[in-house]
Formats: structure tokens, sequence, C-alpha cells
């Protein structure tokens, strides 16, 4: 396979989004645009883990649950804390984008492992991918984006809340890691079924029903 694959998928993804830019809507933009910050910092992580394991005589398991999610998860907090910090104070908006950098990061992530794998994945593979590790980074990145909207509202909390924050988006990260490269079946299915549950109770949080009056 090609040493580039990773380029070349970053390419074809991104130019078509970035063709989009111009012509929607003001708001639609903003979702777009982080899809496409996000696909960009997967592919810094990917060559900074590369060059992480590369230097390390580290077990490709222990890796993946104790290096991985600390450089994935600080790298993908810099562009919602700068967007929280610069454009907006606004939780909806920051919570928006950091759902988009989510998504933009586990997009190219999950083209790139199918790529890498794609002599023995089949549509079951793709499903468990898309709705376990393509939410596992969107919970992350939200659960950063939320406790980053207090920059401008609570700023004596403002640093240890987003580092607590970082601190549960690893930890959560890592355990999720851990869970799917278990040997065991059930954690396996904990590790899929996990992102699942707390993407509804995101959800349901962010989206309540409205009381009728």
């Amino acid at each position: 396979m090609d040493n580039n694959m990773s380029y070349i998928l970053f390419i074809c993804i991104a130019v078509p989004l970035v063709l989009m830019l111009l012509p929607i809507e003001k708001k639609s933009r903003k979702v777009v645009l982080f899809l496409l910050v996000g696909m960009f910092v997967c592919l810094f992580a990917s060559e900074i883990n590369g060059l992480l394991l590369n230097s390390t005589n580290l077990s490709i398991t222990y890796f993946t649950t104790n290096i991985t999610p600390v450089t994935e998860e600080l790298l993908k907090a810099i562009p919602i804390i700068y967007y929280a910090a610069v454009f907006s104070d606004d939780r909806r908006s920051i919570v928006t984008v950091a759902f988009s950098v989510g998504v933009g990061f586990a997009l190219l992530e999950n083209m790139i492992i199918l790529t890498q794998h794609f002599s023995s994945v089949n549509l079951v593979f793709a499903c468990i991918r898309g709705f376990s590790s393509g939410l596992m980074h969107s919970i992350c990145t939200v659960m950063t984006g939320y406790f980053a909207s207090n920059i401008y509202k609570k700023r004596k909390i403002f640093l240890s809340g987003t580092i607590c924050a970082l601190n549960l988006a690893i930890v959560y990260h890592s355990v999720f890691n851990m869970l799917v490269e278990a040997s065991a079946t059930p954690a396996n299915y904990v590790g899929y079924v996990l992102p699942i549950i707390t993407y509804a109770l995101i959800n349901l949080f962010f989206n309540p029903k409205k009381k009728k009056a």
C-alpha cells in the first residue's frame, strides 16, 4: 500500500469540502470548516504518533491505550480552545465546533484504517467503526468544548476546568481503546456500545424536550 495513503485520502475528502465553503450558508460553513480542521488534526496526529511509536520500544497495545489518547485529545483540543477564546463564548456554538472537529478526525481515521485492512473488512466492521470509534472521538471533543465554553463566563475555573475536561477525555479514550482491543469478547462489546450510550445521554442533555406551556 502507498505510504502516502493518509495524504491521498485527506486530499480526496478535503478538496470537495473546501469547494463547499463558499456557496453554503455561514452557519453551515462553520461546521464544514471544522470538519476539515478535525481531518487535518487527524493527519497531524498520525504523524506524531508514528514518530513516537518508532522512537520507543512500546507494544502497539500499550501505545494505543496510554500514548495515543493523550496526543490525540491534546491536539483536538487546540482548535476548540482557540475558537472559544477568539471567536465565541456561546456554549452551543462551541459544542457544535467541538463535535465537528471530532467527526472530522474520526472520518479520516476510519478511512485510513479501512484502507489498511481492506482485505478483511466487511459491513459489520464498517458499522462498528462508524458507531463506536466515530462517536468516541466526537464525545471526547464535546467534553473539552463544554468546559472550554467557560473561558469568558468563569475565568477563575477555566484553566482547571479545561484540564479536568482534557483528563476526562483522555481517560474515556483510553478506556475505549482498552475495551475494544481486549482479548475477551464481552469487553469488546462493552467498548462498542459505550460511545453509543454516551452519545444518547449527551444528545438528551443538549436537546431536552421543550416543556408544554
